[in-house]
């Protein structure tokens, strides 16, 4: 079988959300792929020196390079590890993440075409990435979902009566955090019994931020802090919305995950998220940054049953289609 260096941010153990360089590669492990992974420093300069050396001392056993592609500062990451591999004539193969990397298409277009005009492919999580790329003339691109274990996501039937709202994800600027906190403020405002848990580790401060404004507000809302996969579904089985706030993304795959939970799914209307959520169909979409209409989607599946019901049916059998037991025959066929 053969053996894949995997290069990206492995953090998880240093209080990180866990990401598709452990969730893929135990996944290709299971397949029968042997992994090698850098890094899991946790100093950026150190974890790119990291990948630098594994790739150097371990260039000879690997068959292909699989590399986390985002738009921030990883973006270098990608570039210098990418022409490494070509100055050892490896095949790498980039996995397009973040919903504003199309962003960076255009502020670097020569970085970009030296990653990924010369990748053996680049795999986009969706159709989004895939359409942004072909925009700028990048045609080597494979579509491969994000994916789940289907398996560990049970559905359990909810209580409607109050409104108990579900935030998962890296509290990031990116993510606009607070929103979550102005829409609970606001249903509050209106009368409605409500509550919110957000789960999720700090990456830039803006957690610190979101329970300030909590504060501010007078708001009790629960901070769990970064909890493991396990954790998190047995805590959701308290809370019937799950809420997306985002300004920029790709294929969110706690979204995939809340829908295969069977929540009712209100998010921005950003990035991939359009390929993912349909409107009125699996869930509800509303436009980044504003607070009423959050508000007014989650009380318009509150107060219509019919239509939360038909968008949960919906939602879990949208889930399936990203089950990794669906998603690992692509990766097969591309590693042949």
């Amino acid at each position: 079988m053969k053996t894949l260096l995997y290069i990206g941010n492995k953090l998880s153990q240093k209080n990180k959300t866990l990401t598709t360089i452990e969730t893929l590669g135990r996944g290709l492990e299971e397949l029968g792929y042997r992994l090698i992974y850098a890094s899991s420093k946790q100093n950026k300069v150190l974890r790119l020196w990291d990948m630098i050396c594994v790739l150097i001392t371990q260039f000879r056993k690997v068959d292909y390079v699989l590399i986390d592609t985002y738009s921030t500062s990883n973006f270098y990451y990608a570039l210098i590890i990418s022409q490494l591999c070509r100055v050892f004539k490896l095949n790498y193969i980039p996995i397009l993440h973040g919903g504003n990397l199309p962003e960076r298409l255009n502020s670097n277009p020569k970085l970009s075409e030296l990653i990924f005009n010369n990748a053996y492919k680049n795999v986009a999580p969706s159709n989004y990435t895939k359409d942004a790329f072909k925009l700028k003339g990048f045609y080597n691109i494979e579509v491969i979902p994000n994916s789940i274990d289907i398996d560990n996501y049970p559905v359990v039937s909810k209580n409607y009566e109050d409104i108990q709202l579900l935030w998962v994800r890296s509290f990031s600027k990116l993510y606009h955090p607070e929103l979550a906190v102005h829409v609970l403020n606001e249903l509050k405002g209106l009368g409605y019994n409500a509550s919110l848990c957000m789960v999720g580790p700090d990456n830039d401060g803006s957690l610190e931020r979101t329970k300030f404004l909590a504060q501010t507000l007078n708001l009790d809302i629960k901070f769990t802090g970064k909890l493991e996969k396990s954790e998190w579904i047995n805590l959701s089985k308290d809370y019937n919305y799950f809420i997306n706030t985002t300004n920029f993304d790709n294929l969110p795959v706690s979204i995939i995950e809340a829908m295969a939970l069977g929540f009712p799914v209100i998010s921005t209307n950003v990035g991939g998220l359009p390929y993912l959520v349909t409107s009125e169909k699996n869930g509800l979409l509303v436009s980044p940054n504003d607070v009423k209409a959050f508000t007014q989607a989650i009380l318009r599946l509150h107060h219509n049953t019919d239509l939360r019901h038909k968008i949960i049916l919906e939602a879990i059998k949208t889930s399936k289609e990203y089950d990794w037991k669906i998603v690992n025959y692509k990766w097969k066929a591309l590693l042949t």
